[in-house]
């Protein structure tokens, strides 16, 4: 309860304020550092406050692009990124980038300006029903008609997008309430949201039969996803895959929860996973699935995944429980804090019940490091064409393990999740549900304003690459030492590799013709860029663009018809792998 001091204060700190500066203090009270946005007639008000205030906006090149640089942001930190648009076409732009941070369960705020209240259904200029656009893109909505509720509901909003499993909301405000005035203070106490209790404490029987569960098992197998990241529970996840003995996979949304270097990780898992993480699923008799919801990219054929297996589901959304596959034990509550009373129980039992089946535990770890000895990435090497395995296992030495890579959708992002290694949480970036194309290089803008002293590099494909040209005036306007790679086989690569798979090479508009010259794009910009097609400049050309203190765009021309191994059909089981034919080990050749 609030002492009367601070009543007191809070009512002595009264001003009137309009609605619009009312919103920006009230992003700064929520711990805003930036906005993502693009002005517009409605949020003329909020412009004219951020004209003298210290909150940092990012003018970006088109609005979906401020939705992800406020993903990149998002990704990055795990605070709420924020992004702002004007009504009509400005909040209609920013659909794609929410649907696609609630797939993700990304916490983003968006604030969109809407016509007076005087116009609302009259087909006034850029008058769209934003409120009932985004109602299904997003975790929650609201449309703000009167002045005094502005503050709360902007609390409201970063309450509702960070807590739970993390998501969008969106804020619609008339341009009469951004004019109004009405009284406000930063001291002002805002009330409890009523109604919303996501569930974070797990049931304390729910965990002694998980104990039992896990203690009991042969083959225990750990399938982590994005749940773990969004929860901060990395550490949590490492202990419990060593209290288990027990090997680990992680979805694309999962990578880096586990350090790629540590013995028990086996790689990312599902329809490009490798052959020991399906093998895996397929052969273990206990599966305990961390912040994941069963996606069919991962779990391909339902039925035939994790046959032998019974299912430990741990996730905060009781939606996602039984929703794709059935539990045999289910637990909703936050990952983090079900992992440490778990790995607290099973550290406890460790010496009356783990020693029961430790045998088999270390033989099923045995058999499933071998089986990625046996079966590593391969590719076929070449001397005269740059193979983007190779390319990719270049960028990993350089990365490092700890570098933020944000990257868009198709082949390029599937190498860059089977080759390159991340050892901390929050540096691989990927637009996993969705799959957005033209999300790499936004991210990459959020990214970087959001931990400038990382490096920041973002890879991409030739066809999403060109979905975010514009966002080359964005980088250039704030000198952000962003690297862009563009993985270029002169076509949209994962949809030519499914005509050539399973279409009989019939290649219907996949091919990517006009591609501008790098170094004359970057230059229009005032940036650095250059082309490499030789694999024997490649290194030189990889050292030029990471050695420069600034922006760069390297367009990498690799082998044109490549597809990624292993790869599940569509409908079939994990286990019906498709696997490179007559290849060698990634990283035998070109050098590597």
């Amino acid at each position: 309860m609030m002492e009367a001091g601070e009543a007191e204060r809070g009512i002595l700190n009264m001003q009137k304020l309009s609605g619009a500066q009312i919103l920006i203090e009230s992003l700064v009270r929520e711990g805003a550092e930036a906005v993502f946005g693009y002005p517009g007639g409605v949020t003329l008000p909020v412009y004219d406050i951020l004209y003298s205030h210290p909150l940092r906006h990012v003018l970006v090149r088109h609005e979906q692009n401020a939705a992800f640089a406020a993903q990149g942001y998002a990704r990055a930190t795990g605070k709420a990124g924020v992004c702002m648009a004007t009504s009509g076409p400005g909040a209609t732009n920013l659909t794609t980038g929410l649907v696609d941070a609630l797939l993700d369960s990304i916490p983003v705020v968006a604030i969109t300006g809407q016509v007076p209240q005087a116009l609302i259904g009259r087909d006034a200029f850029q008058e769209a029903d934003t409120f009932g656009i985004s109602r299904s893109a997003t975790k929650h909505n609201y449309l703000v008609k009167d002045v005094r509720e502005v503050a709360q509901t902007v609390h409201e909003a970063f309450h509702i997008a960070v807590s739970g499993r993390p998501g969008p909301v969106l804020i619609d405000i008339t341009k009469d309430v951004l004019l109004g005035k009405t009284s406000y203070s930063e001291d002002q106490p805002m009330a409890p949201l009523r109604g919303y209790r996501p569930e974070a404490e797990p049931d304390e029987e729910e965990i002694e039969q998980a104990v039992r569960f896990l203690w009991n098992a042969e083959r225990p197998y750990i399938y982590a996803g994005g749940g773990v990241i969004s929860s901060g529970a990395s550490r949590e996840l490492v202990r419990l895959s060593e209290i288990l003995e027990a090997p680990l996979a992680h979805t694309v949304m999962g990578l880096g929860a586990m350090p790629s270097e540590h013995p028990n990780f086996i790689s990312m898992l599902g329809m490009h996973g490798s052959y020991a993480a399906n093998m895996g699923i397929t052969e273990c008799d206990a599966l305990i699935g961390l912040g994941v919801r069963f996606d069919d990219r991962v779990t391909g054929r339902l039925d035939k995944f994790a046959p032998h297996a019974q299912v430990l589901h741990v996730d905060i959304d009781p939606a996602e429980i039984n929703k794709n596959r059935r539990a045999d034990l289910g637990i909703v509550g936050d990952a983090r804090t079900v992992l440490q009373r778990l790995n607290e129980a099973l550290e406890s039992t460790r010496e009356s019940l783990g020693g029961v089946r430790r045998r088999e535990r270390l033989a099923w770890m045995a058999h499933i490091r071998e089986m990625k000895r046996q079966h590593p990435f391969t590719f076929t090497p070449s001397d005269e064409e740059i193979k983007p395995q190779v390319l990719m296992r270049k960028l990993d030495r350089i990365a490092g393990g700890d570098a933020i890579v944000t990257v868009d959708v198709g082949q390029h992002q599937m190498w860059a999740a089977q080759l390159m290694r991340f050892n901390k949480p929050r540096l691989w970036q990927s637009s996993s549900g969705l799959g957005s194309m033209g999300f790499g290089v936004p991210a990459a803008v959020g990214a970087k304003f959001a931990r400038p002293e990382k490096l920041v590099m973002a890879i991409v494909g030739d066809g999403g690459f060109m979905m975010s040209i514009p966002e080359l005036g964005t980088i250039a306007a704030n000198r952000l030492p962003v690297k862009i790679i563009v993985m270029n086989n002169n076509s949209l690569g994962m949809v030519r590799q499914w005509q050539e798979l399973f279409y009989d090479r019939r290649y219907s508009e996949v091919f990517i013709e006009a591609f501008p010259d790098a170094h004359l794009l970057a230059a229009a910009f005032g940036l650095s860029g250059g082309t490499v097609a030789d694999p024997a400049d490649l290194d030189r050309a990889l050292d030029t663009a990471f050695s420069d203190p600034g922006p760069y765009l390297l367009n990498v021309q690799v082998t044109p018809e490549e597809c990624v191994y292993p790869m599940v059909p569509a409908g079939g089981a994990v286990s019906d792998m498709i696997m490179e034919p007559a290849a060698e080990p990634v990283g035998a050749a070109a050098g590597d």
